[in-house]
């Protein structure tokens, strides 16, 4: 025990004197993330490279375990060439993957080909998936599947942690809490090669917390949240090879409950909004929570807090019983639902809408009706022309409408003039203000008799009063295929937010630029 503490000071002091070096370094190389609209929430640039302080605080420590003359020594050196091999070697190279993925943005090829091959030392080693286990019993893999399984465990548990890595100290909290489920499975099951490496890291991790918690002044990069992720997971493998209950892969895998969540919950919502699942985007948990009105700081206790229930839940794995293994994963099973539920996912209230509704209507029509939930929620909270138009836009990209056409009466916003739009619109001579044409049919072809061949949906904009705003017109032509879009929901969520949208900016008196 002594030991431990001994080196969870050591690593935890020497993150401490690292990271303000690595800090000036980062900024004089470059390697500093720069805040976009789309991904990145933090306000200045900051420097990334945190994940060199981490790495060489570990490395460090780590090399000061043979001089200490004790059992732990003479155990750390006896597994010493298993280490180098099956976790060093491998984590080194993820490692500098990372780097240069913070300087270079490695292609997904690249990332998956090095995550891939670093697996593949693991798995040689010895650490690898050849039990899947669950609280009603286990089964034995295929010796064929086994290096599949390791592989998706690594290359999971990697990219997930990696994932999650969007506000300050997030990534770097969640692996404490991940860690410390493995150090106390590790001490429970005898393996004191891992709770080493375990405690190691969770000093350095948590030395480096000091600058990486909001207002942090220094990200983890790639190079810090691959380490972590690759860490835990080959740790938790390592660690699951000698357990003595059935449920040993389990506790890990509970254990990392937030990145795992994660994961799903994006892939399933990209795929059901008809986005590539791989794809970036601002609707991870994180930044629902902050949408919600939550501060980054209170955020990421929220989800610290869910991190420690997952770990606690892990470690109550540690009872033999199957029973309680059972009831573990019921709890964890409703508590996900509940909070995926209270999350708000426009892809999630969709799918469940029309799983109750008993339709069965295809990606496409979720897709579309995605867009226009989430373009409903959009509105309700723009203040100026640009969001406004913005969301309209966003909305139509993945709908099924050749011409869209927005009109006011005269008295609503008077600095606008009619717009003279390049086709032959029928009833062009109202006040058109905006004009959205589906850009795989060129401008020339909407003439006055093609739209004979069109239907219309023409909605009506009201204020809370009931006088009269203008309105907005959907053009679709004839076609064999079926219209997928929740007319319903045009006409009644759609049509009320943007009824409230257009007679905020009426009050404002702001002018709407002319679109087409």
């Amino acid at each position: 025990m002594r030991s431990y503490v001994i080196l969870f000071s050591l690593s935890f002091l020497l993150t401490l004197i690292l990271t303000p070096f690595v800090r000036r370094r980062a900024i004089a190389w470059g390697a500093m993330a720069i805040p976009d609209k789309e991904r990145r929430i933090h306000l200045l640039p900051t420097p990334q490279f945190g994940g060199v302080a981490i790495y060489l605080a570990f490395l460090l420590t780590l090399a000061c375990v043979p001089f200490f003359g004790n059992l732990v020594s003479r155990n750390f050196k006896q597994d010493l060439p298993m280490l180098l091999f099956g976790l060093l070697l491998p984590a080194t190279l993820v490692f500098a993957l990372g780097v240069y993925d913070d300087f270079k943005n490695a292609s997904a090829t690249l990332k998956f080909s090095v995550q891939l091959l670093a697996a593949s030392l693991v798995y040689a080693s010895g650490y690898r998936v050849n039990v899947i286990s669950t609280p009603g019993g286990f089964w034995q893999l295929p010796t064929l599947l086994n290096f599949p399984a390791t592989a998706l465990w690594i290359v999971g548990i990697t990219n997930a942690f990696n994932l999650i890595d969007g506000i300050d100290g997030l990534t770097a909290g969640a692996s404490v809490f991940a860690l410390t489920s493995i150090l106390v499975f590790s001490v429970v099951q005898g393996q004191p090669e891992i709770s080493l490496l375990a405690v190691i890291l969770i000093g350095a991790v948590i030395g480096f917390l000091r600058y990486n918690f909001n207002p942090a002044t220094i990200f983890l990069g790639d190079c810090g949240a691959l380490l972590l992720g690759f860490m835990a997971a080959v740790l938790s493998l390592a660690g699951s090879q000698k357990g003595t209950t059935l449920v040993a892969i389990a506790i890990p895998l509970v254990s990392f409950g937030l990145p795992l969540m994660e994961v799903g919950l994006s892939m399933t919502r990209r795929f059901l909004s008809g986005k590539p699942v791989f794809a970036g985007d601002r609707g991870h948990i994180h930044h629902v929570l902050l949408e919600r009105g939550l501060t980054q700081r209170q955020a990421v206790i929220v989800l610290y807090a869910v991190c420690a229930l997952f770990a606690l839940f892990g470690l109550m794995l540690l009872n033999p019983k199957r029973e309680l293994g059972a009831l573990v994963f019921f709890v964890l099973g409703i508590g996900v639902i509940y909070g995926v539920q209270h999350l708000r996912y426009a892809e999630f209230s969709e799918l469940g809408s029309q799983i109750k509704q008993g339709m069965s209507k295809t990606r496409r029509a979720l897709a579309a009706n995605v867009s226009v939930r989430r373009s409903s929620t959009k509105l309700a909270t723009i203040e100026t022309p640009e969001e406004f138009f913005a969301a309209l836009e966003a909305m139509l990209t993945t709908n099924e409408f050749d011409l869209v056409t927005l009109e006011v009466r005269e008295g609503v916003l008077l600095k606008n003039a009619p717009l003279p739009l390049p086709f032959g619109v029928p009833g062009s001579a109202q006040r058109i203000v905006w004009a959205w044409r589906n850009p795989e049919i060129a401008a020339d072809e909407f003439t006055t008799a093609m739209f004979a061949q069109h239907w219309q949906l023409r909605v009506p904009l009201n204020d809370e009063t009931g006088r009269a705003l203008g309105a907005i017109t959907f053009y679709r032509q004839l076609r064999a295929e079926a219209f997928t879009a929740d007319i319903a929901h045009l006409c009644g969520p759609f049509q009320r937010e943007l009824s409230g949208a257009l007679a905020r900016l009426a009050e404002t008196d702001q002018p709407i630029a002319m679109r087409a």
